[in-house]
């Protein structure tokens, strides 16, 4: 049997020709950690000074140190590529803070947004009704063309983290 082997942001999968795979509670669960853990190591490649958190009680993944004085906390999403509406981040509850960055992972289109979270509570709409009602979701965009890509242009791959950077500048 041939093998394909698809390489993703976080790790190589071994997938069989042909064989179609779902994602169970334990893979979805550990595809979200890989993901944090994925972009830590992009920050780091990046030469930017992370702290893990060792519990995510307070929406914050991971802490950033800008310089001597400057630190922001970062809440890490990453939706599957297996996903139905994988450009989606639904249910989102968080007071905007400017010390407070996202960064969002669409392992479909394999990119990272980088969104601080004065200007993510603007993007997002805010659910009316329901079980999530108060809560925020945001839609990316699913292509690298369009309206909606150019509103987000400075929040993708190098643009979001050059926000990121610059905060410390700003403050």
């Amino acid at each position: 049997m041939e093998r394909i082997f698809a390489q993703g942001l976080a790790a190589s999968i071994l997938v069989a020709q042909g064989e179609t795979a779902t994602m169970g509670y334990r893979d979805t669960a550990s595809f979200g950690k890989r993901q944090e853990y994925s972009v830590v190591a992009e920050l780091l490649r990046r030469n930017f000074d992370v702290y893990m958190t060792l519990v995510d009680d307070q929406g914050i993944d991971c802490v950033v140190r800008l310089d001597a004085a400057h630190y922001v906390d970062v809440q890490i999403k990453a939706r599957s590529k297996d996903a139905k509406k994988w450009s989606t981040f639904a249910a989102m509850d968080f007071e905007p803070r400017p010390n407070l960055f996202f960064i969002f992972y669409t392992e479909k289109n394999e990119t990272l947004w980088t969104i601080p979270s004065p200007e993510l509570a603007r993007l997002c709409r805010q659910n009316r009704s329901g079980k999530s009602a108060g809560r925020r979701t945001l839609v990316l965009p699913k292509t690298e063309d369009g309206p909606k890509a150019t509103r987000f242009a400075k929040y993708a791959e190098d643009a979001g983290f050059a926000l990121l950077r610059a905060f410390g500048t700003r403050c």
